[in-house]
C-alpha cells in the first residue's frame, strides 16, 4: 500500500471542499434535537456543502476577531456541529486546535492548559468562566471567542463579514503543527501530542484503506474526536445522544435506536461502550443489520466481547485496532481472526492478539529497558515469541510532545540501525499453546512511509508470533517485577476476567520495584460483597483454586476487592492499576493460602 501526501495542499482542512465538491447535497451531519410524534430521532441535517458554509463562516468570524496562522487556540465546545465546524475553520485559518478532554480531571486539565500556552479561547460561557477563575492558568489567553452552548448553534454573535465564496485553506507544509492532541493519561499525567497535516492526512489514508471505508456511508462515533476524521472520510456523522464526560452513562436504547433508524454503517467505541450495547441487544434481542463494521479501540477487547458482537452484527465485523494518540493504527484484527485457538492462547497466558501490522507501518520487539534511547543501535531486537516493549515507524507516527522535551526524549528514537538479538532475555516463558494465527502470513518490516519517521516506543510490552501477529500483553509502566521475574497484565487478567463474581480484575505489584508481590485486585459483580469480609475471604480461596495449574494466574495468593476500578474518562475502559496499587498499600488483602 502506499501512502501519499495530496500534491496541491496537505492542509487536512482541504478534505471537506474535495467532499463538498464531489457529494455536496450528501447528509455530512445529523444533530439530534428531539423525538418526533411517532417516536422517532429528529435531527438537523446539514449537507457536505452545507457543512462546508458552516465552517467558511466560522473561518470568517475567527478571522475577524483577531484568530491568526499559528495561533494555539484551545477549543472547549460541546461535540457535534460545534467541534467539527471550530477544528476545520481553525486548519483553514493555519492556526492549531487544542482539544483536551473535558472529564480528565481539573487539575490535569488546568496543566495541560498551562504547558500549551494558547492565545485564543474559543469556547461556550462555562469555558469563560473557568479563564477567569483560573486567571493565572490561563494568563496566555488574549482572545476569546464565545460559542453558543445549543448543539446546533453557530457562534454566539453571527459573523460580521461573510465569505463571498468557498474560502480556501491555507497553504500547508506536511510538517506543519495541525493540532494538539491529548493523551488519556491512564499510566500518567497526560501529554500533548503534537499533530502535523501530513500526519492527520496519513491517518485518514490508512483508516480508509485498512477498513475500506467509502465515502458516503453513515458512522455514529462513540468518541467524539474520532468524528474529525469524518469529513475527510466522506462520512455522513450521526451525533450520539450521550455525555463524552461520562461515556458510561449512555442509554443504550438511544444508541441503538439511531443506528437502526439511521441506517448506521461505521461506529468507533471502546469496549467497555459496546458491551454495553451488545448486552442491550442481546436482552432485546435486537440486531444491527446495517453495521458494515465496529471498530473497537481503548483497551485490549476480551474474548467473550467477539462472541457477543458476533451475534449482532449479522452483516457486519468487529474490528480491533491498535494503536496510540501518538500512532493510530498501527495494526489492526477482526472476528474472524480471534479463533478458538487465539482465544485459548489469550486465557493461557499469551496475551490480546492485536493482529496484523498494516503494510506501511514497521514494527519491532526490542529489550525493556527503563531509559532513553538515542537510535536503534542502542536497542537490542528480540526474536519472534519473545516479550519485550513494542515499538513503531510508519507515516503517521508523532515526532513530539508538546512542551516536554524529557518525554519526547523517551518516547522516540531516531530512524537508523537495530541490535539484533544474540541472547534471550529474562522475561516470563510463553504459555504451551501454540501462538500462530490461522490466517495468512504476514510481511513485517516493509514500510512505504518516509524514511525520516522516527520510531515511537509505545510503552506497551508485547511480542511478534511465528506467522508475524502482534501480541499485546500489558502496558510497560505496569509491569510487575519480582524476584522470580516479570509478569505482565495480559498474561493474568483474562483469566480472572472469566472466573464467575468477577466484572473486571487488575494486576498490581505491592512492594519496591524487582521485590515486588503480585497481588489481584477484583471489582465484583455485586459490589455489596466487599463489606463482608467472611465473603471476600471465601470468594479468594475460590478464585486461587480456579487458577490452580494456570502458568501466571495460579502464582497470585494475595486478593484485594474494589467496588468500582478508577478508568480513563475517554474510553471507560483503560483501568489505573497505580491508582489501585497505592489503594491497596491501605487496604486490607486476602490471602488465599492463610498459613503463609
Amino acid at each position: 500500500m502506499s501512502i501519499r501526501l495530496p500534491t496541491d495542499n496537505p492542509n487536512i482542512a482541504c478534505h471537506l471542499g474535495r467532499m463538498a465538491r464531489s457529494q455536496p447535497l450528501t447528509p455530512a451531519l445529523k444533530i439530534p434535537r428531539g423525538r418526533t410524534l411517532t417516536g422517532d430521532i429528529d435531527y438537523l441535517t446539514l449537507t457536505f456543502a452545507g457543512l462546508a458554509a458552516e465552517v467558511d463562516a466560522w473561518h470568517a468570524h475567527l478571522a475577524a476577531r483577531g484568530v491568526r496562522r499559528g495561533d494555539r487556540v484551545l477549543v472547549m465546545v460541546r461535540q457535534g456541529l460545534p467541534l467539527l465546524a471550530a477544528a476545520f475553520a481553525l486548519f483553514q485559518l493555519g492556526a492549531v486546535p487544542v482539544l483536551i478532554d473535558p472529564g480528565m480531571g481539573r487539575a490535569s486539565f488546568l496543566a495541560c492548559v498551562a504547558r500549551t500556552r494558547p492565545r485564543v479561547l474559543l469556547g461556550i460561557l462555562p469555558a469563560w468562566i473557568i479563564s477567569q477563575f483560573f486567571r493565572p492558568t490561563f494568563r496566555s489567553v488574549e482572545v476569546r471567542v464565545l460559542v453558543s452552548r445549543r448543539p446546533t448553534a453557530r457562534l454566539a454573535a453571527p459573523a460580521t463579514t461573510g465569505a463571498s465564496g468557498p474560502v480556501n485553506a491555507v497553504v500547508s507544509a506536511p510538517d506543519d503543527l495541525a493540532a494538539i492532541l491529548f493523551t488519556s493519561g491512564s499510566t500518567g499525567a497526560p501529554k500533548g501530542v503534537c499533530y502535523t497535516h501530513g500526519m492527520f492526512d496519513a491517518q485518514v489514508r490508512l483508516v480508509r484503506e485498512a477498513y475500506g471505508i467509502l465515502p458516503g456511508e453513515i458512522d455514529l462515533p462513540l468518541l467524539p474526536l474520532f468524528a474529525l476524521f469524518n469529513p475527510a472520510l466522506g462520512l455522513t456523522t450521526i451525533v450520539p445522544e450521550f455525555d463524552p464526560r461520562h461515556p458510561a452513562r449512555l442509554d443504550p436504547a438511544r444508541i441503538v435506536q439511531a443506528i437502526r433508524q439511521e441506517n448506521v454503517t461505521n461506529s468507533f467505541g471502546s469496549p467497555t461502550l459496546w458491551r454495553i450495547l451488545a448486552l442491550h441487544c442481546q436482552r432485546e434481542r435486537l440486531q444491527l443489520p446495517t453495521l458494515r463494521r465496529v471498530l473497537c479501540a481503548g483497551a485490549p477487547v476480551p474474548p467473550d466481547l467477539w462472541a457477543l458482537m458476533a451475534g449482532i452484527l449479522p452483516n457486519g465485523e468487529l474490528h480491533s485496532p491498535y494503536g496510540a494518540t501518538e500512532v493510530l493504527p498501527v495494526s489492526t484484527i477482526s472476528g474472524p481472526d480471534v479463533t478458538a485457538k487465539v482465544t485459548a492462547t489469550t486465557l493461557a497466558g499469551g496475551g490480546t492478539c492485536v493482529g496484523r501490522v498494516l503494510p506501511a507501518n514497521r514494527v519491532k520487539i526490542i529489550a525493556l529497558t527503563d531509559g532513553p534511547l538515542a537510535t536503534l543501535a542502542a536497542a537490542r531486537e528480540l526474536p519472534p515469541g519473545e516479550i519485550g516493549e513494542i515499538i513503531v515507524s510508519g507515516p503517521s507516527v508523532t515526532r513530539e510532545y508538546d512542551g516536554l522535551p524529557a518525554a519526547t526524549a523517551a518516547a522516540k528514537i531516531a530512524a537508523l540501525n537495530i541490535q539484533p538479538s544474540t541472547s534471550n532475555a529474562q522475561l516470563s516463558p510463553q504459555p504451551s499453546v501454540a501462538l500462530n494465527v490461522e490466517c495468512s502470513m504476514l510481511e513485517v518490516g516493509r514500510s512505504s512511509g518516509s524514511a525520516s519517521s522516527p520510531w515511537h516506543r509505545m510503552g506497551d510490552c508485547g511480542y511478534l508470533d511465528a506467522s508475524g501477529y502482534l501480541w499485546f500483553c500489558g502496558r510497560k509502566a505496569e509491569l510487575v517485577r519480582t524476584p522470580a521475574g516479570p509478569l505482565f497484565t495480559g498474561q493474568v487478567e483474562p483469566f480472572f476476567n472469566t472466573c464467575a463474581g468477577v466484572r473486571r480484575s487488575a494486576l498490581i505489584g505491592l512492594g519496591a520495584a524487582g521485590r515486588q508481590q503480585a497481588a489481584m485486585v477484583i471489582e465484583p459483580d455485586e459490589p455489596g460483597l466487599i463489606k463482608d469480609s467472611d465473603a471476600c475471604r471465601h470468594f479468594a480461596r475460590a478464585l486461587r483454586a480456579a487458577a490452580a495449574g494456570h502458568p501466571y494466574a495460579g502464582r497470585m495468593e494475595i486478593f484485594y476487592f474494589h467496588p468500582a476500578f478508577p478508568v480513563d474518562v475517554r474510553h471507560n475502559a483503560k483501568i489505573h492499576r497505580l491508582a489501585l496499587a497505592r489503594w491497596a498499600a491501605g487496604s486490607k488483602g486476602y490471602r488465599s493460602n492463610p498459613k503463609r
